[in-house]
């Protein structure tokens, strides 16, 4: 006989394994500092003013 099985321990098992996993892709995906976020817009808004001040009319 096959060996019986606790489905809903077998899903938790299965989330706490991948709990690790997806903390280290949500690290790498919105871990960056409110300071790094907003030096980036600061350079981003820098280049379109000076590509805006560039334009001909």
């Amino acid at each position: 006989m096959a060996e019986i099985i606790n489905l809903n321990k077998a899903r938790k098992a299965k989330a706490r394994a991948d709990k690790p996993v997806r903390a280290q892709e949500n690290r790498v995906r919105f871990g960056r500092t409110k300071a790094e976020k907003a030096a980036d817009s600061a350079e981003t808004a820098k280049i379109d003013r000076l590509l805006d001040d560039s334009k001909r009319d």
